[in-house]
């Protein structure tokens, strides 16, 4: 792979052009990932509404009709359903684990399996969240397990 860096001259905007033969999950995650970094999320709490950047959260989770973004600074209100936000994070490190849950991989510190079939993940928070049956799968294909 060659990679090759310009500058752009003065009034271009900056620019970054792919050329390959196919394009993998490899290089589209990269794609996403640099997309992603410029992208903030709106969190609400209490009376303050916060803008959350997506590397910081450690999960989603559906609760009574509601998501919340869960970061090591707090947990917030978003007002995204969880398959838009599936959606809109699908070539990065985020992945669904269960109905109400999607996870960040990144900040998974490791994961076990427990009973049925289900696997339990330790985030880099302390926190602990169950990955159901049905998502197990997926999630080894994300780790390249």
């Amino acid at each position: 792979m060659k990679i090759t860096i310009e500058m752009p001259k003065p009034g271009e905007e900056d620019e970054i052009i792919v050329r390959c033969a196919s394009l993998d999950d490899k290089l589209m995650n990269l794609i996403y990932s640099l997309k992603s970094d410029q992208d903030k999320l709106t969190g609400y709490i209490e009376d303050r509404i916060v803008k959350l950047s997506p590397k910081d959260i450690y999960y989603f989770e559906s609760v009574d009709n509601k998501v919340f973004a869960y970061t090591a600074k707090g947990t917030y209100e978003v007002h995204k359903k969880l398959y838009e936000i599936e959606e809109e994070y699908t070539h990065t490190d985020y992945l669904r684990i269960s109905k109400s849950i999607i996870v960040n991989v990144a900040k998974i510190a490791y994961i076990k399996p427990i009973f049925n079939g289900r696997f339990e993940a330790q985030l880099k928070n302390e926190e602990k969240i169950i990955i159901s049956r049905q998502y197990v799968l997926d999630l080894k294909k994300k780790l390249g397990i």
